[in-house]
């Protein structure tokens, strides 16, 4: 392979065959992680970005993109940026993790970070209110609005949706972890008219209020919502799944003792939601989780006995079941 830009590293047929993972149902994982930037985000930032470039609201080396972000998406908006010459604003919060942050600021991005809490336990709140100081002060910025923005939703019908239905005769059951919902959104909309039988499950953390669940202090990143995004209103999923960290955890840790790969927070929350449903699987059905990144990323986080424990447990009250193989894969001579 030969490329002319970084933004045609995107990796559109790698599915993990996990065997018997769910009881005795094979689950197949689609590895989004190794795309550029190591996120499915890449994706929705080229969405975005050429989607205002589509509507004439966005000159390079004039517009001053503008994005909220818990770490993925604004790192991949800093590449898209830096490649096609925006300048780019990031708003996150103290969740990102400090991988990201500075990778978004190689690209050239400025990292803003906010450090309040909003009325819901999280941060989303505060990211756009600091946005919406950032838009009136500056003429020239101009919000790309991933939580509303249907160019989000699109883009993952177009291509991610379409991935899956290359690559299997049927799909009976879709995991999908959900924040913005454009994911989520796009993938239903295409799969439903391919697999009009299809089982779309919307995997959340405890706490995120998107789907109507109580509001709760969040600690992991990528996953769940404290304010309601507008693309959610475009879902319909047939069964939701609220997942608590200790337990997304749990998945990350025996997910790399069993199938030998670090991935990120959202995806072991996908892939203890995947447990939880097995019981309803029938015999041959076809089941696909998405993975949006890595785990690269969460080493001082979710792989970090020492932050489970200060952060996580204080949070359930029970530790983090794990053993020996993991603590020693963490550099540990005790998991937590």
């Amino acid at each position: 392979m030969i490329i002319e830009s970084p933004l045609q590293l995107i990796f559109r047929d790698l599915f993990y065959r996990l065997p018997a993972f769910a009881e005795s149902h094979d689950v197949f994982l689609k590895l989004e992680g190794f795309n550029i930037t190591g996120s499915i985000k890449v994706k929705t930032a080229i969405g975005l970005v050429e989607d205002l470039e589509q509507r004439g609201m966005a000159r390079p080396n004039e517009t001053v993109l503008v994005e909220s972000s818990s770490g993925n998406l604004g790192l991949a908006l800093s590449l898209v940026c830096a490649i096609k010459g925006y300048r780019f604003i990031c708003v996150t919060d103290p969740n990102a993790t400090r991988t990201t942050i500075r990778g978004m600021e190689l690209y050239g991005a400025k990292v803003i970070v906010v450090e309040d809490r909003d009325p819901a336990g999280g941060y989303l709140g505060t990211r756009l209110k600091k946005i919406d100081q950032i838009l009136q002060s500056d003429p020239n910025a101009v919000w790309l609005n991933q939580y509303a923005n249907i160019a989000n939703k699109n883009v993952h019908a177009e291509q991610t949706a379409n991935e899956i239905a290359r690559e299997f005769d049927k799909v009976d059951w879709v995991f999908v972890g959900t924040g913005t919902t454009g994911t989520l959104a796009g993938i239903s909309e295409r799969l439903r008219q391919e697999f009009p039988r299809i089982k779309i499950v919307a995997v959340e953390p405890v706490g995120s209020v998107t789907f109507g669940g109580a509001p709760g202090k969040r600690n992991i990143p990528g996953i769940g919502t404290s304010v309601r995004p507008k693309l959610a209103d475009l879902v319909k999923p047939d069964r939701i799944v609220a997942v608590n960290e200790r337990k997304t955890v749990e998945a990350c840790l025996s997910f790399l003792r069993d199938y030998h790969l670090l991935v990120g927070g959202s995806s072991g929350t996908v892939l203890a939601a995947v447990q939880q449903l097995a019981p309803e699987f029938r015999r041959g059905d076809t089941i696909v989780a998405i993975s949006a990144d890595l785990g690269e990323k969460y080493l001082d986080t979710i792989y970090d006995p020492a932050w489970v424990e200060k952060v996580i447990v204080p949070e359930d009250d029970r530790p983090v079941r794990t053993d020996a193989f993991v603590a020693a894969e963490l550099g540990t001579e005790k998991a937590v």
